[in-house]
């Protein structure tokens, strides 16, 4: 069914198993983890943790021409989305989405860490589990998101460490309040 050999699937079984990412039910066969609350919020955490200690990495390592590129697309799709009123932007949503998860992947990746890269991902893939049925990327939240970004990455490309860390954990912050189902302070 999935074109891949069995022993592939063997091996793959127990990785998933260690990363939280399936469990096996003696008898019963294998199953997607339930993702409940502590699920959730133990992601969120694991992310807040790493993303937190990427920033004096970033300004160590990071080129700054990478956030002046990330700052630009951000104010660029802030006004798509201003301009765009009556227009279709399910295709630029979806885009949007993937660049977020993207950027913010190569915040993490660019600490040259092989080990804590791959938490990361692992833990995305988490996130995205839990908050798929429960957010949906719209205009509304989608401008939310950039003037985050947005808040985080200007101290960033001016060399400010405390400023994107604060900013950066308040982005965190929003999003594990919209996985877990609440609303949003204005």
């Amino acid at each position: 069914m999935t074109e891949v050999t069995l022993s592939a699937v063997r091996e793959a079984i127990p990785r998933f198993e260690a990363e939280g990412l399936l469990q096996t039910l003696p008898q019963r066969g294998l199953m997607v983890p339930s993702l409940d609350v502590t699920f959730i919020r133990e992601a969120y955490q694991m992310r807040r943790i790493i993303e937190l200690a990427t920033v004096p990495e970033l300004l160590a390592m990071l080129d700054r021409a990478i956030v002046r590129d990330w700052i630009e697309w951000h104010l660029a799709a802030r006004d798509r989305l201003g301009s765009d009123r009556n227009s279709d932007l399910t295709d630029f949503l979806r885009d949007f989405q993937l660049y977020d998860w993207d950027m913010h992947a190569s915040m993490v990746n660019a600490m040259d860490n092989s080990l804590i890269s791959n938490v990361y991902r692992v833990t995305a893939i988490k996130i995205r589990m839990s908050a798929q049925s429960r957010v949906r990327v719209t205009r509304e939240n989608a401008t939310r998101v950039i003037k985050e970004h947005l808040e985080f990455l200007n101290p960033l490309l001016e060399g400010h460490p405390e400023e994107a860390t604060k900013a950066l954990s308040h982005h965190i912050d929003q999003s594990l309040t919209l996985a877990l189902g609440g609303t949003l302070k204005a």
